[in-house]
């Protein structure tokens, strides 16, 4: 998962650019104005203006009125074509329909993408109350069970650039915020080899993540189950659904050649 270190005279800014201002459309910012894409990117509104304009040329994002902008759905086929070419999805999500099945509880797959969790597939169990997720959403990584299972994969130096840079931001009242005890629950994460996390990123959610390697033995993804407190105990997730959760995990590993 390390990032390859790139120069600064191999790169292209345009594209860079272009990207920041892609980025900027959000849960918060879903039609933003021009202006408040030149205060987000840090670039000038000449520069905002060619590039909203080159990319509704393309068809990625499109005026609405009064200087605002929206995506289009075409940005839906970027994720479209990483789902479609990438080997895990491909391989988990028939092992993820099955652990749903199993648990009748809902699957995950994420990734780590710098520092935060990004969700690459979701299969969902057929409760009238889920988790709101699909395939691009972003969380943050310390109070989720997915991102304590890919951060105790990454280096010691990793994970401490990512508590200078990001600290541990409660989430709830229960979010774990102290440093030393976050070390020690990722000891215990890849002593064990899963991850549980009870209302630490959202009261009444309870998730548990297991890590997927590659041929190499690294781990590329974590599988995860959810569920709620009205429905499960902490206790119960690790006597019932853990257990499978581990399995199910192991075997999309053994695909993927580890």
């Amino acid at each position: 998962m390390n990032d390859v270190q790139i120069g600064a005279q191999d790169r292209i800014q345009s594209i860079e650019r272009g990207f920041a201002v892609l980025m900027v459309f959000d849960a918060e910012r879903r039609n933003p104005s021009l202006i408040e894409i030149a205060k987000a990117t840090d670039l000038s509104r000449p520069a905002v203006r060619r590039i909203l304009l080159t990319l509704q040329h393309l068809g990625y994002v499109r005026p609405t009125g009064g200087s605002r902008w929206e995506l289009t759905p075409r940005v839906l086929t970027i994720g479209q074509h990483f789902t479609a070419s990438s080997a895990v999805v491909a391989i988990a999500e028939p092992h993820m329909s099955r652990l749903v099945e199993e648990t009748q509880e809902s699957a995950s797959l994420s990734a780590m993408d710098g520092s935060d969790v990004v969700y690459i597939a979701r299969v969902p169990a057929k409760h009238v109350l889920n988790i709101n997720a699909t395939a691009g959403t972003r969380v943050s990584a310390h109070a989720t069970s997915m991102g304590r299972v890919l951060l105790a994969a990454q280096p010691t130096e990793f994970v401490e650039q990512y508590l200078s840079d990001h600290g541990l931001r409660p989430l709830t009242r229960h979010t774990i915020t102290n440093p030393d005890q976050f070390r020690n629950t990722l000891d215990r994460v890849r002593e064990q080899g899963w991850a549980l996390v009870s209302e630490e990123r959202e009261i009444g959610l309870i998730a548990a993540s297991a890590p997927i390697r590659n041929h190499t033995g690294q781990v590329i993804a974590a599988l995860s189950t959810s569920t709620s407190t009205g429905r499960m105990s902490p206790d119960r997730v690790e006597r019932d659904l853990v257990p499978v959760l581990v399995r199910i995990a192991d075997e999309i590993s053994e695909e993927l050649g580890a």
